[in-house]
């Protein structure tokens, strides 16, 4: 899906509409390595949330299951500058749970696209929820944003926490509440 020959094309064009010398030392080879980052940076506008989490293990009994702080790193497509900061997943299971780096793999996989923050915690969410078929699930997303922390109000500090519940957390204020100390919020 990327096409790396544009990307190089776009690139080059990029840099002489800001007044750039592609040409010079520095910048001749960054074309390149642009389209390459892009490979990285969008590899999961290919791939589907679940997949990580369609390896399964039984369990004997239900239960909770809390993953915090999952690291990430996003790219906005309104500015197309990053975001990053830590996703927490809770889910409440039936009869069978997955690993829990595919959690992680899962919330990568949602992260890699141009993306909003609502939508990537609600893609995440929605990836449990089909996967897993578990009672209910929580996703708490904390993230700084740079299109507010070096452009526009310059704001370095702010945070921006975004929440998606579905299932027995949907309506479970208790239970919410459960998950967000849990998570020191």
């Amino acid at each position: 899906m990327i096409d790396s020959e544009k990307i190089q094309k776009a690139v080059k064009l990029f840099l002489e509409a800001i007044g750039e010398d592609g040409s010079r030392n520095g910048l001749c080879d960054t074309p390149g390595r642009v389209a390459r980052m892009c490979e990285e940076l969008f590899l999961g506008m290919e791939r589907r949330g679940e997949e990580p989490l369609e390896k399964v293990f039984s369990v004997e009994k239900p239960g909770l299951v809390i993953e915090k702080d999952i690291q990430f790193y996003s790219l906005c497509e309104h500015h197309l500058l990053p975001f990053f900061g830590t996703v927490s997943i809770a889910y409440m299971y039936n009869d069978k749970v997955t690993g829990l780096s595919k959690l992680a793999r899962t919330v990568e996989i949602c992260a890699r696209r141009l993306q909003i923050q609502e939508n990537m915690t609600s893609q995440i969410a929605d990836a449990v929820m089909k996967a897993l078929c578990p009672r209910g699930v929580m996703v708490v997303v904390q993230a700084e944003h740079m299109c507010m922390s070096m452009r526009g109000v310059k704001n370095a500090s702010a945070k921006t926490v975004t929440m998606c519940a579905q299932g027995c957390f949907e309506n479970d204020l208790e239970l919410q509440r459960h998950v967000l100390n849990s998570l020191g919020l």
